[in-house]
């Protein structure tokens, strides 16, 4: 746990040194905008960040199972039930520097009553001729959760310390835009959890990828998929339930919003919920709509 809060102390402390410069004026090759459309392709962030001075107002829904045990008709398909929702306020301290805080009312599987936070900084952005390869981001993020602790001491959700409630992700998010219409990404993570059940570990690490493809120039289908990586969970029997989150989508913007719809098989939202906690499994039906909008208010 100190190795993770050490990491993402220094994440934070460098992007607030860097948002605390005036970046110079200069010279150089051209940038390559719009990697991806939004800060977020489906479940996480993707590199892009809000310009200097823009508020976003973001609001994200995500129903029931459109199919399998908890689905079907009866359930409208998932339209009766809501799986989770999430609100949040994010806000661009420079160009490349963006910070944001939201509440979620989380799954129950296994929490309930969250807070979380993020600090993301673009490190890099892709050149068009002679300049960077690739466009860089880091991203620091932590959530809390304040629910009722559960009287059932073998329950996570017991939390014996109020530190137990927090969790952490680190990552680093890699993207380059192929001509107009491809976009690729890849986001190495880590996920720290300051108490999990027996079976489960607390820091874990996954692999995410993410696609985005044009179809016009302010509407894109999205892919994303995580995977989680850890070696010994099998052998030694844990973490049995889990799966990896997998998500398809598609985005449009119009002026000062942005508007995305998907399928996904997560639940919750936030990288220390979904990495850790997607129990789903698309051949079981166990998939669900969900869909984000967001307004920006710039200067």
């Amino acid at each position: 746990m100190r190795i993770t809060l050490l990491m993402i102390g220094a994440l934070t402390a460098s992007t607030i040194a860097f948002s605390q410069e005036e970046e110079e004026e200069f010279e150089g090759p051209a940038t390559v905008e719009g990697t991806f459309l939004d800060t977020r392709v489906i479940n996480g962030h993707s590199v892009e960040t809000l310009e200097k001075g823009a508020l976003e107002f973001r609001i994200q829904h995500r129903f029931g199972d459109i199919a399998g045990d908890q689905g079907g008709a009866q359930t409208f398909f998932g339209l009766d039930n809501a799986a989770d929702i999430r609100i949040a306020l994010e806000y661009g301290v420079t160009d490349n520097l963006q910070i944001g805080l939201g509440r979620s009312k989380g799954t129950g599987a296994p929490y309930r009553s969250l807070m979380d936070g993020f600090v993301k900084y673009r490190i890099l952005r892709q050149g068009e001729e002679g300049g960077s390869p690739v466009s860089l981001a880091a991203l620091g993020t932590s959530s809390f959760t304040y629910m009722k602790a559960s009287e059932d001491l073998t329950q996570v959700s017991s939390f014996p310390e109020w530190q137990h409630r927090l969790a952490y992700c680190v990552q680093l998010n890699v993207a380059r835009k192929f001509g107009d219409r491809l976009s690729l990404a890849l986001m190495p993570t880590m996920v720290h959890r300051n108490y999990v059940a027996t079976s489960d570990y607390n820091t874990i690490f996954a692999l995410g990828g993410a696609a985005r493809i044009g179809v016009t120039k302010k509407m894109a289908v999205l892919l994303e998929y995580y995977q989680v990586i850890t070696p010994e969970a099998e052998e030694k029997g844990m973490r049995t339930d889990n799966t990896n989150s997998l998500g398809i989508g598609f985005e449009w913007k119009t002026f000062g919003h942005n508007f995305a719809i998907h399928l996904t098989n997560s639940r919750g939202f936030g990288e220390t919920q979904f990495i850790p906690y997607t129990f789903s499994d698309w051949s079981k039906g166990q998939f669900r709509l969900g869909f984000s909008i967001s307004r920006k208010f710039s200067k």
